[in-house]
């Protein structure tokens, strides 16, 4: 998605003027330091030309404690600084982190099926870390150095114009190469983020499928496509190196060809008496104070170019469009019975291909919605569309009167339970993902939710119970102890609307029978939409509907749509032969 640039005055009111007590001492501070940096060419002058000559003693232990102290100065102003704006420019990474993932999880499901999550970590924790550079080292060094190169300039004209004025050329004709190089950098390192997140995301996918890339021998193919994308990032800094290169090196020899010329001048100058041996000294380290923040500024140019560059791209994150829409979103229900009713809705993922065609269907308060059909039917798609993860393009679905699309959904998804066929776990302990709903529920609440899911059967056998880690993803338990853990969270979470998609899928037969038990206490009372491919564990639904190609073919009850002897009769007589 192509992004608006986001430009120095933008960064500043938004990031820099908010903080400007802060940076307004840390101003006073650079100014305070840069005078001091001052203090010891200029004394060069009073050293050579007076104390020397003179042989000055008094005066010379003056001018060296003079010196120390400026010295003293510059070493605690730069100790403040970096307390104060290196400190907040940290604060303020950590606050847009927090900001940037914040924004991520408001983000419709649509975006995540769209994106990969490698991808989104590279961006929440990469691309805001130019800020520093905007409120630390960065400022330092361009408000620090653009003060120091006009007072030195002052001077340096003050001691002999000509010599400045020639030191002057070479140094108009970098700052000419330097704004060149600058708008080629921007681009380079835009796009190096989009790449440093393709590649960041393609590696956390190898990591996580690594079973799945040694079962089918796949170890050389994953190395090349990373190879291939780490090459792509090496591109990409090779054409930064070069833009910076070719400033790094005209500068050096321009600044030769100053140096050497001021050499002739300077030595013509003090032969000829108009120009004395401390004031070409003087002129020659002032020289150096003018010179060095103006090189520097290439370096602070291309954090500046990387800073704009990750906040272009922060940018064009934040102005994604939430899933939870304020102005469209108002209705804010605080009891739901669970009345449910699909009219007429259609859904399509990409357009003009309709995977829901004029879907229309009513689920009473308390009753249990079966899905049936075949794969890609659209049974999941319904069940998301009940879930509110995604929006129908036409039609409505309502919940007790409400319409979905307009209620705010951190109040309706409160009355809402979802078991998913492949349902995550996170790394902890199982005590700690089955409380996630209700982090602090009841230990007899919890009891209950372990005890109704049948965890305990399999936890009592494990030397840490309840407390035992599980692994990223529940990966040291089986599919069937994984599938009992995501039930207990629903059982939790005591929901008035249930989803259940393939609840029972990764079980084998005993722990299907357990599980059975516990959901026929999970739904009693409670709204079920569910979906199954094992038909024998829905003959008790209130309501069956037998999807093909996005329509509903028949519905019915278990024994309604056996006499039938239609499509349902055909999956569940050749189920029951397997």
């Amino acid at each position: 998605m192509a992004g608006k640039k986001v430009s120095i005055l933008k960064a500043f009111r938004t990031i820099i003027w908010p903080r400007r007590n802060l940076v307004l001492i840390g101003l006073i501070l650079i100014v305070i330091s840069k005078a001091a940096s001052f203090v010891a060419p200029m004394s060069l002058k009073y050293l050579m030309d007076d104390i020397i000559p003179n042989k000055d003693i008094p005066f010379l232990k003056m001018l060296i404690g003079v010196v120390i102290l400026a010295i003293l100065v510059q070493a605690v102003t730069s100790f403040l600084l970096t307390k104060i704006l290196s400190v907040q420019a940290q604060y303020m990474i950590s606050e847009l982190r927090a900001q940037v993932q914040h924004k991520i999880l408001s983000l419709p499901i649509r975006f995540f099926d769209n994106t990969k999550s490698g991808e989104l970590v590279s961006r929440i924790m990469t691309d805001v870390e130019g800020v520093r550079n905007l409120i630390g080292t960065g400022l330092v060094q361009l408000v620090g150095g653009t003060i120091t190169a006009v007072v030195a300039l002052l001077l340096l004209l003050n001691i002999s114009v000509s010599m400045t004025l020639f030191a002057l050329i070479p140094l108009a004709i970098f700052a000419v190469v330097a704004l060149k190089a600058f708008k080629i950098i921007r681009p380079i390192f835009r796009n190096r983020g989009k790449i440093n997140a393709e590649v960041t995301g393609r590696l956390t996918e190898t990591l996580g499928g690594i079973r799945v890339i040694k079962g089918f021998n796949a170890e050389e193919q994953e190395h090349d496509i990373f190879k291939d994308g780490v090459h792509r990032l090496y591109q990409n800094v090779k054409k930064s190196l070069t833009a910076t290169a070719v400033m790094t090196s005209s500068s050096t020899f321009l600044l030769g060809v100053a140096t050497t010329g001021i050499m002739g001048i300077g030595g013509y100058k003090i032969m000829t008496g108009v120009l004395t041996l401390g004031e070409f000294l003087e002129f020659t380290f002032l020289l150096g104070l003018m010179i060095a923040p103006i090189v520097q500024m290439s370096n602070i140019g291309s954090q500046l170019s990387e800073a704009l560059a990750g906040l272009d791209r922060t940018e064009e994150l934040m102005n994604l469009p939430e899933e939870e829409d304020p102005v469209e979103r108002t209705l804010r229900p605080n009891h739901l019975q669970g009345h449910m009713v699909f009219e007429n809705v259609t859904f399509a993922y990409e357009e003009e291909k309709e995977v829901l065609h004029d879907i229309s269907f009513e689920v009473e308060p308390g009753s249990v919605v079966a899905l049936v059909g075949s794969s890609g039917s659209g049974k999941s798609t319904i069940a998301g569309l009940a879930a509110s993860f995604l929006k129908p393009q036409s039609g409505k679905i309502t919940v007790d009167g409400y319409d979905l699309s307009k209620m705010v959904l951190k109040n309706y998804r409160k009355h809402l339970g979802v078991v998913l066929q492949d349902d995550f776990l996170f790394e902890g302990t199982i005590q700690e993902n089955i409380l996630f709903p209700r982090p602090h529920a009841t230990e007899s609440e919890l009891q209950n939710a372990v005890k109704s899911a049948y965890v305990d059967e399999f936890t009592d056998r494990f030397e840490d119970g309840l407390d035992t880690l599980i692994g990223e993803r529940g990966i040291k338990l089986s599919g069937g102890q994984r599938q009992r853990i995501a039930i207990a969270r629903a059982i939790l979470a005591d929901p008035r609307i249930l989803i259940l998609d393939e609840a029972t899928s990764n079980l084998d037969t005993e722990s299907e029978g357990l599980i059975q038990q516990s959901l026929a206490a999970l739904t009693k009372g409670r709204t079920t939409i569910v979906i199954a491919h094992r038909l024998s564990t829905i003959r008790k639904a209130d309501q069956i509907l037998v999807i093909e190609n996005g329509r509903i073919a028949e519905t019915g009850m278990h024994e309604e749509l056996i006499a039938l002897e239609g499509r349902y009769y055909n999956l569940f007589t050749y189920q029951a032969r397997i």
